[in-house]
């Protein structure tokens, strides 16, 4: 598939998602929201993880809010990103309260550097990955930054993927640099994609 209409395919997505998600009524999104953290929250993943990848979400993304509490009340190793630029690069940083969150890029809230450790081990941990569709192979379409992109290619633990089930596709168009996340996390269902058309 040439690149240029896998990044229209995706632009095209992108936009289709953004809408469904938009369109999503508050009661409706909290309601799906409480459903998907709790189904995060009861995985083994997450019962063995002694450091969890998160982020603080923005209005049309899975609300995480109630993930980073439970981590922080449960003694995980709580890391939040921090975006470096708007050219796709972020690190991350150890936090244990969210008084050591300030207002940063694209308005979200991130971690403070002058209060925080920053994250220098990123060969395990359990990850957070956003995105606004998913397939059932695990791969993602995010917000076409490439924050994540470019850090998962870095990270060497176990990485997750929640996202509400309708705005899960049967397949995505990839792109070379893309990499499918091992658990797919929705509110009605759970997938390790690692078994997903398993060739007998």
């Amino acid at each position: 598939m040439l690149l240029k209409n896998v990044r229209e395919q995706k632009m095209q997505l992108r936009a289709k998602h953004k809408r469904l998600r938009t369109a999503c009524p508050p009661d409706v999104k909290s309601q799906l929201d409480s459903k998907l953290a709790q189904m995060f929250l009861d995985t083994e993943e997450y019962r063995k993880c002694k450091t969890l990848f998160a982020f603080v979400s923005s209005p049309i993304e899975v609300d995480t809010k109630a993930i980073i509490d439970k981590a922080l009340s449960d003694g995980k190793r709580l890391a939040l990103p921090r975006c470096k630029n708007r050219f796709g690069d972020m690190d991350f940083y150890y936090i244990t309260s969210l008084s050591m969150l300030e207002r940063g890029s694209f308005s979200l809230m991130e971690p403070n550097p002058d209060k925080c450790e920053i994250v220098t081990n990123l060969s395990d941990g359990l990850c957070i990955v956003p995105g606004l569709c998913f397939d059932l192979s695990g791969y993602r379409i995010g917000f076409g930054k490439g924050y994540y992109d470019r850090f998962l290619q870095q990270f060497g633990g176990i990485t997750a993927g929640i996202c509400y089930s309708r705005c899960v596709e049967h397949n995505l168009p990839i792109g070379r640099f893309d990499k499918p996340v091992d658990i797919l996390i929705t509110e009605k269902f759970i997938n390790h994609t690692d078994n997903v058309f398993a060739e007998e």
